[in-house]
């Protein structure tokens, strides 16, 4: 039983390895999929949210990664002749010791899946940053949106009405509003 104890451990870590980098790459498949490409678009705290969630799902894909093969490979260091245990004993503390690294490997890897699976769904559901309104006076009419073109002695707004062109003569003036009056 103990000759089968090291291989057993090794063969479970390849196969939890496995599974988890097929998790792993299915949840960056579904996160690719929709949603928005850029967290710029999102408000500045949110923005900072997703880049926070990223950067320790980052960190413990990493840390379950390196456990993972750890307890699939074992390590790379080599050991001193002297006061060598027995092969039986030297093989059964390296299954312990797989299976531990086994055990952090798979919590790591979920913490990873679970921390993406936050940044996707705030960049998806976080507020969109707020873009500047332009109040645009002209003699004949005053109107309140965001600027989507500007140039050529025209305006193109979008206002609560939808798009909106708008010549602009002289004596127009145009100034900017945190919110449409």
């Amino acid at each position: 039983m103990l000759r089968a104890e090291l291989p057993r451990v090794r063969a479970a870590a390849i196969a939890w390895r496995t599974g988890l980098a097929a998790l792993l790459a299915g949840l960056l498949g579904f996160g690719l999929i929709q949603g928005r490409t850029d967290i710029g678009e999102l408000a500045r705290p949110w923005a900072v949210t997703v880049g926070l969630l990223l950067a320790v799902a980052l960190l413990a894909g990493l840390s379950g990664a390196l456990c993972l093969m750890r307890a699939s490979h074992g390590t790379y260091r080599t050991t001193r002749t002297a006061g060598l245990p027995t092969r039986a004993a030297a093989d059964h503390q390296e299954a312990l010791t797989s299976a531990r690294y086994l055990r952090w490997g798979v919590r790591c890897t979920l913490l990873c899946v679970l921390f993406l699976a936050g940044a996707v769904a705030t960049n998806w559901y976080g507020p969109a940053k707020e873009t500047a309104r332009v109040v645009v006076v002209t003699p004949q009419e005053t109107l309140c949106g965001t600027v989507l073109r500007l140039g050529d002695g025209q305006a193109r707004l979008l206002t609560e009405d939808g798009e909106v062109t708008l010549a602009l003569p002289a004596g127009s003036v145009i100034r900017v509003a945190d919110t449409c009056p």
